[in-house]
């Protein structure tokens, strides 16, 4: 019995439980873990999990079921079981449940991998991991840690609506961070994120960082750090790095134009969202040079998919465009509730969750500008890159985040560095003071984004560059 078999008699089997609608996802994933400390190898951490999650919709109810176990009598009792729940669920009133179309049909789909990370040997990953940490203890660090984590998902997709589609999607990333004890303070710094960098990609994605070569430098700003002046308190213009623009559109961006937080279905890790679904379209969001798009497609990003778990195709679409709030994230039966008639950014983080509405890549296009460029048209500033903590209110608005490392702009140039950074601001007053911005763009993968009870873990992607904010609060305190 093929995998296909046993999604299609899911499939079937709600259907004559009396659903509507119903699919199945088959889903077999492999991880992999490595942590290293001071030059050795700490933990390593493998696993593999496959099973069989079926939804069925009777009337405007849903049902969800899944079993680790793929049979065809297992599969045939989780259909029906799916439909039960669906059915009971159907009891509650609630608004007609309709969903937007999506092209179906028989599909196959891979990311690019050039090196299965799986197929590395392990001493090999675990030889990278200890040079590193050992090359920033030897440069100063008095706490040297190293990560990479490798996820190999296969999926199988049926639905009632025809879809036959299977994908076979490998992500891996690596990090390494230096830190420094002081006087009452711990010092980071991180490469090349605060928590490594991760994509669609298979190994050459992992050797292309440079742990190893990149360490020491890591050690050196962190011991400097502890002596560095502390970052000036007041108004100023922030230059943000593109790794922590990429942090600021998945706070104050992404999450905010999840469609179920819009209509309130989700109001669980910081909540809903400011936005209003009748402003979409005319909503000023942002200064001109903010465009932003969701967008699966882009090869490599950690965000992307041939499908989304509701069989719709990848595809491009604009967010924001030239400032104005044009675009959602949307499942088939949210985008129906909203009158719209997209989907395509459904998600679960494995066989035994439901899907729901989740970023994929959400980043920004290129500037016009260069970082040098950005520094030397600055008089007076601070410049902050790589994120240290991020802090926003249930409604996406309000938030204060700090990065690791900062620099005063004095007359056009890099002066000297500051400690502890901070910035805070109100999401669309921040964004329409956005006044130049970087064509250097980097799609920054977050594998780590939290949402949903029982909580999923998803993988984004977040295309973003270097990019100029005027007047700006920095350094916060509190």
């Amino acid at each position: 019995m093929t995998e296909f078999d046993a999604a299609c008699a899911a499939v079937q089997a709600a259907l004559d439980a009396g659903a509507r609608y119903a699919d199945a996802r088959i889903m077999v994933r492999r991880t992999e873990v490595m942590n290293a400390r001071d030059g050795d190898v700490e933990d390593l951490t493998s696993d593999e999990s496959a099973g069989l999650g079926v939804r069925a919709l009777v009337g405007s109810g849903w049902g969800f079921y899944a079993v680790p176990d793929v049979s065809d009598g297992a599969a045939r009792a989780a259909g029906r079981r799916a439909a039960q729940i669906a059915e009971a669920s159907a009891l509650v009133p609630g608004p007609a449940t309709d969903l937007v179309p999506t092209g179906a049909g028989e599909a196959s789909w891979a990311s690019p991998c050039e090196v299965d990370p799986l197929s590395v040997p392990l001493s090999d990953k675990g030889d990278l991991l200890v040079r590193a940490t050992a090359a920033a203890k030897e440069a100063g660090a008095d706490m040297a840690e190293g990560i990479y984590q490798i996820w190999d998902t296969r999926k199988w997709f049926a639905s009632s609506d025809g879809h036959r589609i299977d994908q076979h999607i490998r992500e891996c990333g690596a990090g390494v961070t230096a830190s420094v004890f002081g006087d009452g303070e711990i010092q980071r710094r991180s490469w090349p994120s605060h928590r490594g960098q991760y994509a669609t990609r298979g190994w050459e994605l992992v050797d292309e960082l440079d742990l190893v070569g990149n360490a020491p430098r890591m050690a050196e700003e962190a011991r400097q750090l502890i002596t560095a002046p502390l970052c000036p308190a007041g108004t100023t213009d922030l230059v943000l790095g593109g790794e922590q623009l990429a942090l600021q559109i998945h706070e104050s961006v992404g999450h905010a134009i999840e469609v179920d937080r819009i209509l309130g279905w989700e109001a669980a890790y910081a909540g809903t969202s400011w936005l209003d679904l009748d402003k979409l379209g005319s909503l000023r969001y942002g200064s001109e040079l903010m465009n932003i798009t969701i967008d699966p497609s882009i090869p490599g990003a950690l965000g992307s998919f041939g499908y989304d778990d509701e069989g719709t195709p990848a595809a491009k679409r604009d967010a924001v465009r030239d400032g104005r709030w044009v675009g959602v994230l949307a499942g088939r039966d949210s985008a129906a509730v909203a009158g719209l008639d997209y989907a395509g950014s459904v998600r679960a983080d494995g066989w035994a969750r439901l899907p729901m509405v989740r970023m994929t890549n959400v980043g920004v296009e290129p500037g016009p500008h260069t970082l040098d460029e950005i520094i030397a048209s600055t008089d007076d500033g601070v410049f902050m890159d790589i994120n240290r903590s991020w802090s926003i209110d249930d409604r996406r608005l309000n938030f204060q985040f700090g990065c690791e490392i900062g620099y005063e702009i004095k007359n056009g140039k890099l002066g000297r560095m500051v400690r502890n950074p901070t910035y805070t601001g109100i999401g669309p007053m921040f964004w329409q003071s956005m006044d130049m911005l970087s064509s250097e763009t980097v799609a920054w993968g977050t594998p780590n984004c939290g949402k949903g009870q029982p909580g999923q873990v998803g993988h984004t992607g977040h295309p973003a560059a270097p990019a100029r904010f005027r007047g700006v609060r920095v350094g916060v305190r509190a």
